[in-house]
């Protein structure tokens, strides 16, 4: 397996430098300059701001403007933000605990909803149980993230007045209260990335379970006398989802822009949420590193979803 490891990351090489040309290149030739507030501002003298921007490269061509940035991440050298002033590996870590926790509590709950729902309804196909849970599974998948946010908001913070709309990244409190503080501002941006992803893999579950359930071997396990709870178990789940752990592993970087959304309603201090600042403000090198790190969990999450498939399926091996 080490091996087949190895190879797929050294496979992933010219698939990331391709992606980083293309980012570097168009956010070069975009409209924009970020040092457009100090060239307005007439506290600063021209030759401090030519200074500044020869100090950067800004003027150089954009060959050699890819190549210093290449040769600076390759030392581990991720840039320095025009607009917050610190290092873009200092600013990217400050945001990440943040958005892996609310969107790693957000996947595990929508597996807990949807791995057993959607295997319950496969079981007991056009049951009313079936019909509940696939008409919620397409509401929930036809509501996009930011109505859901709203109608929480709308709900659960100014109607009942139970949780906070507005996400604090210093919370005044220490000890269990602020474990308090940290689940009620979070529960409502995991609650709606959860309900979304659990209504879309509802559906692939139940598909799946579905074409698994009818196979020869499911009935020869049956009339061997097995219960009917090993064998969907052990006979039908595992092989079910297989299908399921592809769509995952392809969906969960989409999940990390798609935060994004849910981060803005919520105002939480996240990836997402600095991602569009930065857009909005040009600061090309937390944007080009943030982008960076998207495209490397699309690779990094498609080898975890082949290491998987040796796991669920003995008859898959590593070459």
């Amino acid at each position: 397996m080490g091996t087949y490891i190895l190879r797929r990351l050294l496979l992933a090489l010219p698939s990331l430098l391709g992606i980083s040309v293309v980012l570097f290149t168009v956010l070069a030739l975009a409209p924009g300059d970020p040092f457009e507030e100090l060239a307005t501002n007439p506290n600063i003298p021209p030759e401090v701001r030519m200074a500044l921007r020869a100090q950067l490269g800004l003027d150089d061509p954009v060959w050699q403007r890819y190549l210093h940035w290449l040769g600076s991440m390759l030392k581990g050298d991720w840039g320095f933000s025009f607009i917050s002033r610190i290092d873009v590996d200092q600013l990217i870590l400050q945001r990440l605990p943040v958005t892996i926790a609310v969107i790693g509590m957000s996947q595990l709950v929508a597996l807990l909803i949807a791995l057993p729902v959607g295997v319950l309804a496969a079981v007991r196909p056009y049951s009313w149980f079936d019909r509940i849970a696939s008409t919620l599974s397409f509401i929930g998948f036809s509501l996009p993230t930011f109505f859901t946010g709203l109608l929480f908001i709308l709900f659960f913070s100014i109607y009942l007045d139970w949780l906070p709309f507005v996400f604090q990244s210093e919370v005044a409190a220490t000890g269990w209260a602020w474990w308090v503080a940290q689940f009620k501002q979070s529960i409502m941006p995991i609650m709606v990335l959860g309900l979304f992803q659990a209504a879309s893999w509802m559906r692939y579950v139940r598909s799946s379970v579905l074409d698994v359930v009818r196979l020869d071997y499911v009935t020869t396990a049956r009339s061997k006398g097995l219960k009917e709870r090993i064998v969907i178990v052990k006979h039908v789940v595992r092989n079910a989802l297989i299908p399921v752990v592809t769509l995952v592993a392809l969906q969960m970087p989409g999940v990390f822009g798609g935060a994004i959304v849910t981060e803005q309603i919520f105002r939480v201090p996240g990836i997402g949420s600095l991602l569009i600042d930065s857009i909005q403000r040009n600061d090309t090198p937390v944007i080009m590193a943030v982008t960076f790190v998207f495209a490397g969990l699309v690779i990094l999450f498609n080898l975890i979803a082949d290491i998987l498939y040796g796991w669920l399926d003995p008859r898959i091996s590593y070459r």
